[in-house]
């Protein structure tokens, strides 16, 4: 599944509540800035995007190991609540 159907449907099949995003022209990579080579691989970072629709942060130095952890961790600081 492609497309915004298949980006929901994977992110419910992860019990998430929120949308995911999958680029596969680079349009959004484009946008965001985070183009990082002639080639047109973006960089892999993190923002942190409020109900309002404005970036609260940037992780730019993800770690695949512990991003779980560090995304509870930033959320935590940024005073997102837990989903209860």
């Amino acid at each position: 599944m492609e497309g915004e159907k298949g980006n929901k449907a994977f992110a419910e099949s992860l019990g998430l509540d929120y949308p995911i995003l999958s680029d596969p022209t680079r349009q959004a990579a484009l946008a965001y800035g985070v183009v990082k080579d002639d080639k047109g691989f973006a960089a892999r970072r993190t923002f942190y995007i409020g109900k309002d629709g404005k970036i609260l942060f940037i992780d730019e130095a993800v770690k695949a190991g512990s991003h779980g952890a560090d995304v509870v961790a930033k959320l935590k600081e940024l005073g997102i609540a837990a989903k209860k």
